[in-house]
């Protein structure tokens, strides 16, 4: 297969993902012909007994389940590169498990509980395939994720060597982890973005859409946000200091990206490790 050549003004990366988020998002529909996928909609349980809201289904004779998420902003409800990867993959013969991840969607609606970037969701990816199998979905499963929940599913990986006693999963039910251009490096790509003028764009709208995100989070669970932190959120950095970091217990946000970052764990992956489970 011939290597990928994006047209000359896409050759750029973050062109590219201006591109795929302003334009592509408006006519994906006009590229695949595959139905829509007829879930069910259940409330799993990640980590700590967060309730996570997720959608389900099971294809016949099911070759294996993928288990998803999508990026940093966002709902099960309007992540068309997720819905294309779901439909394709059920045509294929592939189960489903999609879910908004901690503070996304309707999760964020169950529970107050914020983003930890992978410190917790990794575990999250676990307990939802445990649970899926219980409901019927047929193993192996794929943890997949794209951008932010590609750095989700890589900690999922890593939560998946040591399976959780009783949780119904046995060695060689999680087949693997899919991650599409993860977030590796927060405190480099924050770096990047701020030195770049289509960074500085890009960022600001992430940052706009954290803010709604937390403004949707007061509006169902009042007594756990101060609105004043809220307001003071005017950026990804700024979103992680007022917010998330104070009940995670990091001194920094530099800490704590450091912390959720996966590169220190992978820099140890050993040949053991990449026997048992498998990364794309």
């Amino acid at each position: 297969m011939p290597p990928f050549e994006p047209p000359w003004f896409l050759q750029n990366g973050l062109a590219m993902t201006l591109y795929t988020a302003l334009v592509s998002s408006q006519t994906w529909p006009q590229s695949i012909d595959l139905p829509p996928i007829a879930y069910q909609d259940h409330i799993f349980t990640g980590q700590g007994e967060v309730p996570i809201f997720g959608r389900w289904a099971v294809p016949n004779r099911s070759k294996g389940t993928i288990v998803a998420t999508y990026g940093i902003t966002g709902s099960l409800d309007d992540q068309w590169q997720l819905e294309i990867l779901a439909r394709k993959a059920h045509h294929r013969g592939y189960g489903l498990v999609v879910f908004d991840w901690r503070a996304h969607g309707k999760t964020a609606e169950l529970s107050p509980t914020l983003t930890s970037d992978g410190i917790y969701e990794g575990d999250d990816y676990v307990a939802l395939a445990a649970q899926a199998k219980a409901l019927g979905c047929a193993p192996p499963f794929w943890f997949v994720g794209y951008s932010l929940s590609g750095q989700l599913a890589l900690w999922g990986a890593k939560a998946a060597m040591q399976l959780p006693a009783n949780s119904g999963l046995v060695p060689g039910d999680i087949a693997g982890v899919v991650a599409v251009c993860p977030s590796l490096d927060s405190n480099r790509s924050l770096r990047y973005l701020s030195a770049d003028p289509l960074g500085k764009f890009l960022e600001r709208s992430i940052a706009q859409e954290l803010k709604h995100l937390a403004q949707r989070l007061y509006q169902a669970h009042p007594d756990h946000f101060d609105p004043a932190a809220i307001d003071r959120a005017n950026s990804i950095w700024g979103f992680d200091h007022e917010l998330v970091i104070p009940r995670l217990g990091f001194a920094s946000v530099e800490d704590y990206y450091n912390a959720s970052s996966p590169l220190p764990y992978y820099g140890r992956f050993n040949d053991s490790d990449a026997n048992s489970l498998r990364l794309r």
